[in-house]
């Protein structure tokens, strides 16, 4: 049954602790109660300046969430649409008069109405508690355009009763996440004073097992998770700082965490995820649930599978009890959890205050927009029921907000407010200057001896593929493009980041790991413009002694040395040169490389996808670590490692390496997520790898039959990859989208530009059929040649970015995730 009331109604509700109608207002009517109208035009740079500010300062993954600013506006100027001045106004009809000559006589003037009453607001009391209070608005007058003004208003109660509802559902959300964290605080402080009890019981000579507030009744505890559990909670705060963490519901009504034969098959779903360990602590049932994203654990759960389908039931351990000693490093990296916790559920509430705010100045807004167009006063009118509604007037998240503040000030920060404040608030870092002044120095140096490099090559005659060059083209020219291709995709990365800042693209997932500071586009330019100022350097300095006839042993090992010097600085374990982020990129091609024993996170997939556009430079790399290492930069015997067997092997493998690691994470997300469009993408990598296996038969045995071979197998590879780029990674040629051969929602205002993009991708994609037509450009060395077609697929790769990234965005945005939801350490269990 739905209940409808007059808009007066709500007058009477208790006014929170919030922004009144009349400072909204006043902030919108200062500039024209002292100041009369110019003219329309800076009403509209006003307008435009507004819309720009509300677009700036929203929450980019609640976007839909918020009020339709834009279309409303839309609404308003077809209502401001110019009518022909020939044209008469509409009459009132004979009904209308006739009500209108019935008000004024005795009868009925004396029933007391509002002055100047518009429009009268109801709200509907809807069966739904999730969707509360619906509005809806009764226009009283006439307008010069009524149709027009009550589609307006039709499409603003919706857009107000839509965010009501968004408000109140994150609302319960964020209260939700934070009841839980609470408790996980209560047993984070019993496991601190129980460690602390044991640290005062060792001091006196007590044995810590015989204390009670820290034994550990074990419910249940496979055989073949023992190992692993054993270490998981040691695990939990590497986990989570890799941001890995995925989260099951707890299983309840079973003794034996959910072994049993009932419900094996859920069990065996949650183990391809989990292993888990339950114990009492303080009368409390607890469930640590660790994710299998090592791989020991991994195997481990693979053997368990393996077991359980051929018919082997792991023993159940009953009711057996055991100890569980608390240790100061557990306790440590659990509480470092529940802090990360309590940081992004403040952000979150943070989040919700803004849209709350932004959401009434924009029906402020809106609504004076509205009564300067039609002459008409609304805006006092329906901003007291935006002022009463409930993303307006509820508290919760406010009081809570400042609840979660007070427990990290005094748990997290020694009761010392602005030591809390670094944690739970985000801070611009200033841009340095020193940073924009050496990143135009070092271009500058480059360029300089880049276009030296050039002249003295092109003097030497190196790329012209003269007898007398053939050396220095087959050992140092390798590891010139090897860097170049390098930092050249550097480059283009820190160019992606500049306009994911700029379109706002959440492109955060690459830096969320523990003690990484996340390198802005800036430091990335300086990064690629030093290191190839370097490398241009030494190869200049290089060039010039073998030009005067230098060619001692010391004189070819320069080239060596410059990139052993590179590997150094890669893994060099001292706190310099960003550390932590190559540490990170360690720890990522770690990943990568033992796929598919790591559980697949989106950096692994996207850095694997980098290394497929990288096959020449791996190729490089391979040929300058053979020659140095096998001391043939002495003799300048560079066709060794050709005529090495194993050498050839290991060249063609590399060819198919990071097609197989993409393709072996392909599998691990299918056996993890059970979804078959992993397996669909797992064929792209394995066409790619048919198709590099056709290459370089051709290029052992070139006849027409391998000649054959290659052209169809990469034909095929390449419309199977076309189709997964525009379709799949790039969410593009949808056929329902209100943009044609694209997608509904995008990032960029100019639609040609994804058209030209899909264009400059199909014929970046093509560059594999240099290696059927071998075409000479000119006199140029084929080195040459094959660095410039490396470099387009690098160029291709640095645009593909861009597009998945937007993608991956939109579809983040569609869920409205805007904070992670971080993974806690502890979970009750029911005992029955």
């Amino acid at each position: 049954m739905h209940g409808i009331f007059p808009e007066n109604v709500l007058h009477h509700q208790r006014r929170r602790m919030i922004p009144s109608v009349s400072s909204v207002i006043k902030c919108f009517h200062g500039f024209h109660s002292t100041h009369p109208p110019i003219s329309s035009t800076i009403q509209l740079k006003e307008m435009v300046k507004f819309s720009k500010q509300f677009e700036a300062q929203l929450v980019p993954e609640w976007k839909e969430a918020f009020v339709d600013y834009w279309q409303l506006k839309k609404d308003i100027k077809r209502m401001q649409a110019p009518r022909d001045e020939n044209t008469a106004a509409p009459r009132p009809s004979l009904a209308l008069a006739l009500l209108s000559s019935l008000r004024k006589l005795p009868p009925f003037d004396s029933i007391p109405r509002k002055e100047h009453e518009t429009i009268q607001i109801h709200r509907k009391l809807t069966n739904s508690a999730s969707r509360g209070v619906m509005y809806e608005t009764e226009l009283l007058e006439q307008f010069a355009d009524t149709d027009a003004a009550r589609e307006f208003f039709v499409r603003l109660d919706l857009q107000l009763n839509k965010v009501n509802q968004f408000y109140k559902s994150k609302e319960k959300e964020f209260v939700e996440r934070g009841e839980s964290l609470k408790k996980q605080m209560e047993i984070l402080l019993e496991l601190q004073a129980a460690l602390k009890n044991q640290k005062g019981q060792v001091s006196v000579g007590d044995d810590p097992k015989d204390d009670p507030s820290i034994s550990c009744s074990i419910i249940c505890e496979e055989d073949a998770m023992k190992e692993e559990q054993e270490q998981g909670q040691e695990i939990l705060a590497t986990e989570y700082e890799s941001g890995d963490f995925q989260f099951v519901d707890p299983p309840q009504g079973s003794n034996d965490l959910g072994k049993s034969k009932t419900d094996g098959l859920d069990e065996g779903k949650k183990l391809r995820s989990f292993s888990g360990r339950a114990f009492s602590l303080q009368g409390k049932n607890l469930l640590i649930k660790i994710p299998l994203t090592t791989p020991s654990r991994t195997i481990s759960a693979l053997a368990y599978l393996f077991r359980e389908d051929s018919g082997s039931q792991l023993r159940k351990c009953g009711s057996q009890s055991g100890k569980l000693n608390i240790n100061k490093t557990k306790i440590h990296r659990a509480a470092k959890m529940i802090r990360g916790a309590f940081v992004e559920l403040y952000k979150g509430l943070g989040y919700l205050k803004t849209y709350r705010t932004l959401n009434m100045l924009a029906f402020a807004k809106i609504l004076k927009k509205f009564d300067k167009v039609t002459g008409k006063q609304v805006l006092n009118t329906y901003l007291n029921v935006v002022e009463v509604s409930y993303f307006n007037s509820s508290d919760l998240a406010t009081k809570f907000m400042d609840e979660v503040e007070e427990l990290f000030i005094k748990h997290f920060a020694d009761d010392n407010k602005q030591k809390a404040m670094k944690y739970l608030k985000t801070h611009k870092h200033k841009e340095s200057h020193g940073v924009t002044f050496f990143i135009g120095l070092f271009t500058g140096c480059f360029i300089a001896l880049f276009i030296g490099y050039c002249i003295m090559a092109h003097m030497a005659g190196m790329y012209t593929g003269q007898s007398d060059t053939t050396i220095y083209m087959e050992t140092v020219y390798p590891i010139l493009s090897m860097f170049s291709l390098l930092f050249l995709h550097l480059f283009l990365y820190g160019c992606n980041i500049f306009v994911w800042r700029k379109t706002r693209i959440n492109y955060a997932f690459i830096f969320e790991f523990a003690h990484t500071k996340e390198l802005k586009y800036r430091e990335l330019f300086l990064i690629c413009t030093t290191a190839m100022t370097v490398v241009v350097g030494v190869m200049f300095a290089h060039l010039v002694l073998i030009a005067r006839g230098h060619s001692s042993t010391h004189v070819q090992a320069i080239p060596g040395f410059l990139f052993l010097m590179f590997m150094a600085l890669l893994i060099c374990p001292f706190n310099i040169v960003y550390r932590s982020s190559r540490y990170h990129f360690l720890r990522v091609i770690r990943n990568i490389m033992l796929s598919p024993l790591y559980k697949v996170v989106m950096v692994d997939f996207f850095m694997a996808d980098q290394l497929c556009s990288q096959v020449p430079m791996l190729r490089n790399m391979e040929f300058v670590a053979c020659y140095y290492i096998t001391g043939s930069y002495r003799t300048q015997d560079y066709g060794y490692c050709m005529r090495s067997k194993h050498f050839r092997d290991l060249s063609y493998a590399v060819s198919f390496l990071p097609y197989y690691w993409r393709a072996m994470q392909c599998a691990r997300r299918w056996f993890d997520e059970g979804e078959t469009s992993h397996l669909v993408n797992l064929g792209k990598y394995v066409s790619a790898m048919l198709a590099a296996g056709a290459k370089v038969a051709y290029e052992k045995e070139k006849n027409i039959g391998w000649l054959s071979l290659v052209v169809v197998v990469s034909s095929a590879a390449t419309a199977y990859q076309l189709y997964w780029d525009f379709v799949k990674d790039w969410g593009l040629l949808q056929l329902d989208s209100k943009n044609p051969w694209l997608r509904s929602e995008l990032i960029l205002r100019r639609k040609f530009v994804y058209y030209i993009s899909m264009g400059l991708n199909f014929v970046m994609r093509l560059a594999w059929l240099q290696t059927v037509l071998h075409y000479n450009f000119g006199n140029v060395d084929y080195r040459v040649t094959s660095f410039f077609l490396a470099a387009i697929e690098v160029i291709r790769r640095g645009q593909w970015n861009f597009y998945r990234l937007e993608n991956e965005h939109l579809n983040n945005a569609g869920k409205f995730r805007a904070v992670k939801t971080v993974p806690l350490p502890f979970h009750e269990v029911d005992q029955d």
